[in-house]
């Protein structure tokens, strides 16, 4: 049996690599820091932690949603929403926490 690759799993493992690559000391530095951060916060701060933790995952979100929807924009309507979900897919399997 011959199993096909999907067909954006290239471009997008190239397009996730570069992500992580630029935002490595942004965004996703970012997100780990305070995840660590709300990990140890007491009680009291645990909420405002919480908040401060979800608001860096929304702009990791966000930003990689702008590089789909660009990438998407140059395909035709079918193999856009193909390339999307895979899109989503393997953005989901890197990084668990935006599920």
């Amino acid at each position: 049996m011959i199993f096909r690759r999907a067909p954006f799993h290239d471009v997008v493992s190239r397009q996730l690599e570069i992500f992580a690559t630029d935002e490595a000391d942004g965004l996703l530095a970012e997100v780990q820091e305070l995840k660590r951060l709300y990990d140890r916060a007491g009680s009291g701060d645990a909420e405002e932690a919480y908040g401060d933790y979800e608001d860096a995952v929304e702009a990791v979100k966000e930003a990689l949603a702008e590089m789909r929807d660009r990438y998407a924009a140059t395909l035709g309507d079918g193999a856009a929403a193909e390339y999307e979900a895979a899109f989503e897919d393997a953005a989901r399997r890197r990084w668990r926490w935006l599920a």
